[in-house]
């Protein structure tokens, strides 16, 4: 299998070739020289069957929610059920020319109008616009939103965004490609906004703050109208990071909680499968005062017409053309699906199965924050420290058992971090055997602690030196020796 193992340009062979094209009497056209190439391109030379058995191969090696147990902390990497890839790929949506006018596209163009309107009401916020492409451009978008509104009323001082050091990596990333400046707050012990730290950086200088809720540790901000209030008395917008929506879709919604804009990630809280760089989506939305700063374009209905349309004072537009179609068909979809009456069914079965698996590993697994969770949990490594195992070692172990590992060493106010999310979609089987896995590990840990400190074993890739390939890493196929 060695030979299938290689990259496509490493089984090149002079003179291979994959296609046959039939001659047929084509007009002659020359290119202006300008646009000739001066040699030949350093393309692969191999066959077709070559092509179909390399790409066959690498598929096998991949991990992905149909695989198996997929317990992502914070990214919700739940099933994406096929009736979303078969009305996402109908003829009538795939085929569609991107440079198409309005009236052509008017079946995808009420998808998207009728979407906004499901985000607007499952998040209770006014508009939205489906502009951006992931999570992390909405939340761009939304921070741009905070600043135009800031600059429309002359209050150009307040250039600082407060963001609690429990948050997503993303938020401070994202305020500082927005030109604002991060103010992190200490969370309390179990991941919750510290009201006195918050009380004691608000100032006329505080353009808004970044929130998740649940947070990053599953744990509902029960101070939310309190930190809300404070917020908005100070001049500060509220921004909702809708990574963690799953836990309370169709039981709480943002926008009653005083929160001002929100994103929402479609490819995480509604199904559309996700990782390694995307597809992703990020819709953002806005409370009334908001609407017109929304990104271009917002489909809008006149008459009976669906239309792009601009906010009036906008942003811009973040991305060209029709956005991630496939996704917002999907995520409309799966709504659709569910319908109003079942939507409400999600975040408590998400929370049923990450209080199962928590409760039924916490006498091996430090547990930071006792109690009741959300959809999430975190667990800061194991009991017994004396083998010298830590939570990477897990990590890679539970690879060689068939299970992708959890987010570890996130939340960064604990050290060992193991942040655990099973989403809804997983059965009772299923977690029992991920617990009982867990729970080997552990003896393993004790047992026989080099096995899993060297783990993963039966992976295609063993453990890598995962400093050198961030800092060092091979990019070109000639590169490779």
């Amino acid at each position: 299998m060695k030979y299938y193992n290689t990259l496509i340009f490493e089984m090149s062979k002079e003179g291979r070739q994959g296609y046959n094209l039939e001659t047929k009497p084509i007009p002659q056209v020359e290119l202006p020289k300008h646009l000739l190439r001066e040699k030949k391109a350093d393309l692969p030379e191999v066959s077709e069957f070559d092509v179909v058995r390399h790409y066959t191969n690498v598929s096998q090696k991949n991990f992905g929610v149909e695989n198996g147990f997929y317990p992502l902390g914070s990214c919700t990497m739940k099933y994406n059920p096929k009736i979303n890839d078969e009305l996402a790929t109908l003829p009538g949506f795939a085929n569609i020319h991107p440079l198409q006018p309005d009236k052509t596209v008017q079946g995808l163009l009420k998808i998207y109008y009728d979407l906004q309107a499901m985000l607007s009401e499952i998040s209770g916020l006014k508009a939205y616009s489906l502009n951006p492409f992931a999570g992390a451009h909405g939340e761009l978008a939304g921070l741009m939103i905070i600043k135009a509104y800031h600059e429309k009323h002359g209050d150009t001082k307040r250039n600082k965004i407060i963001i609690p050091d429990s948050a997503h990596g993303t938020n401070p990333a994202s305020a500082t490609v927005c030109g604002f400046e991060t103010v992190e707050i200490k969370s309390n012990s179990d991941g919750t906004v510290n009201l006195q730290a918050l009380k004691d950086v608000l100032s006329d200088e505080i353009a808004g703050l970044m929130l998740t809720n649940p947070n990053t540790a599953g744990v509902f901000e029960k101070d939310i109208l309190e930190i809300s209030r404070l917020v908005h008395e100070a001049g500060g917008l509220l921004y909702y990071d809708g990574a963690n929506l799953n836990a309370l879709v169709g039981k709480a919604k943002p926008g009653d909680m005083g929160f001002d804009i929100t994103h929402i990630n479609l490819h995480k809280t509604f199904s559309t499968p996700h990782g390694g760089g995307g597809p992703g989506s990020g819709p953002v939305g806005v409370c009334e005062k908001l609407v017109d700063f929304l990104p271009n374009p917002i489909v809008r209905k006149v008459q009976d017409i669906y239309v792009f349309d601009q906010a009036k004072d906008s942003i811009g537009a973040l991305g060209l053309f029709y956005g991630n179609a496939s996704v917002y068909i999907r995520a409309y979809v799966y709504i659709l699906s569910f319908g109003k009456e079942h939507l409400s069914d999600i975040g408590p079965m998400a929370t049923l199965n990450a209080n199962y698996v928590k409760d039924s590993l916490k006498d091996l697994f430090n547990l930071p924050i006792d109690g009741h969770c959300l959809h999430e949990f975190v667990f800061d490594g194991m009991k017994d420290e004396s083998t010298g195992v830590k939570t990477l070692d897990i990590a890679k172990r539970l690879l060689d058992y068939g299970f992708h590992a959890p987010t570890i060493y996130f939340p960064l106010i604990f050290s060992q971090s193991m942040m655990i999310e099973p989403t809804e979609v997983e059965s009772k089987d299923t977690l029992d055997a991920f617990i009982a896995v867990m729970r080997q590990i552990v003896k393993e840990s004790i047992e026989t602690p080099e096995l899993v400190k060297t783990a993963p074993h039966s992976t295609i890739v063993r453990r890598l030196d995962e400093a050198k390939a961030a800092r060092q890493p091979i990019v070109k196929f000639k590169d490779i020796k």
